[in-house]
């Protein structure tokens, strides 16, 4: 397995993966899958930020992807991306989501963040969880019943996890997405 920067020839593969998890769980408060052509507009606007949208791929298949956005769009936030896993069905406890997150805190790090949030759809979603406390994230709160999806209310948990200083120091540069 490799860890690379998408492509747009990915996307496809990203909207399909995406798209299963739209209509089978509880990780996004989408109900309607957005087709690639959607998905391809919502990629490209994350690179032209300058922020960072990974995928696994093994001989050939996209086995998950993940990218980091911006948490919020007012400046002061500019040192915070809020991050997004996607792993195909069938690929969780494989080591896929590991190895795409472990790859997306240091990239973000190299640009300059210093904090990077998780917003995780369903506090039942115990790969997510765990996935990202094995990455050093740690709990920062949870949403009771901010969304209704699939008949029922669904919680959103929050974690974060410092890069670099994290807030021990101001920052020494500017990141290219908040130019």
């Amino acid at each position: 397995m490799i860890i690379r920067d998408s492509r747009p020839e990915d996307v496809p593969a990203i909207a399909a993966i995406y798209g299963h998890w739209v209509l089978h769980g509880l990780a996004s408060f989408e109900e309607e899958a957005p087709g690639a052509a959607e998905m391809g507009r919502r990629r490209e606007a994350i690179l032209a930020g300058g922020f960072p949208y990974l995928v696994a791929e093994q001989g050939g298949r996209v086995l998950g992807y993940a990218y980091a956005g911006p948490y919020r769009p007012r400046r002061a936030y500019r040192f915070t991306v809020e991050n997004s896993i996607y792993v195909a069905p069938g690929m969780g406890g494989g080591g896929v989501g590991r190895a795409l997150l472990a790859t997306l805190l240091a990239r973000c790090e190299e640009a300059g963040c210093r904090l990077v949030v998780a917003v995780i759809g369903d506090s039942a979603n115990k790969a997510s969880i765990r996935l990202h406390e094995a990455a050093g994230f740690r709990h920062a709160g949870m949403l009771p019943a901010v969304g209704w999806k699939h008949g029922r209310w669904v919680d959103s948990v929050l974690m974060t996890r410092p890069l670099g200083e994290g807030a021990a120091t101001p920052p020494e540069r500017a990141l290219t997405a908040a130019k």
